[in-house]
């Protein structure tokens, strides 16, 4: 599967912080019973290759990957614990060599017209917008569909609960990314059935 295809399954992709293990498959049921089928694990914490491992093993039918993927390696550690797909902040030339060697489709991240032309001259024409509040958000995003009409953007970073839906309203943007419906301090408390209740929101 591309990743035109994984993303265009939800406008809203929930981006996953997780520090301790056991709290993996919870989550990710608790997403899934809120009607997600990707999810975005990313590799900010120590367990969060095994986290991906626990989930792709207990939900084969969900689509899971990794995000803030920064080095080349992490290619292959993600496909080995099942990862589908990558996302990474930027894209390097190693980084773009080191996709090339597994199967997993990959979502390069871009902060500036300049990066958004090299990733095109690379062939991507779907980008990471990140950070997205710091780019200069949805009037960035507007600006960028006069000269890159055939490209497709998803932010994440400064994207909320508040503002999640007028940037899917760009006619540019294909999915938004974010933590608010996993918030951190809500996956320490195990508020399962308050993420469930938070995707239901994002998706309704």
């Amino acid at each position: 599967m591309n990743i035109e295809n994984i993303l265009s399954v939800a406008p809203v992709m929930p981006m996953l912080v997780i520090h301790k293990l056991e709290q993996a498959v919870p989550l990710a049921q608790a997403l899934v019973a809120g009607g997600f089928e990707v999810l975005e694990v990313t590799l900010r914490t120590p367990v969060s290759l095994d986290a991906v491992d626990a989930i792709a093993k207990a939900l084969p039918d969900t689509l899971v990957g990794v995000g803030t993927l920064t080095r080349p390696e992490q290619f292959v550690q993600a496909a080995d614990v099942g990862a589908r797909f990558a996302v990474s902040p930027g894209l390097t030339h190693v980084l773009l060599s080191a996709s090339a060697e597994t199967e997993m489709a990959y979502l390069p991240g871009i902060f500036t017209p300049s990066e958004a032309m090299a990733a095109r001259e690379l062939g991507f024409d779907h980008l990471k917008f990140f950070p997205a509040k710091q780019a200069g958000g949805i009037g960035m995003l507007k600006t960028l569909a006069g000269p890159f009409p055939d490209l497709k953007f998803s932010p994440t970073g400064g994207v909320n609960a508040k503002n999640f839906r007028d940037y899917l309203a760009l006619p540019n943007v294909e999915c938004v990314g974010g933590t608010w419906i996993a918030p951190e301090e809500a996956i320490m408390a195990g508020d399962w059935d308050g993420i469930t209740r938070r995707a239901k929101e994002a998706l309704s």
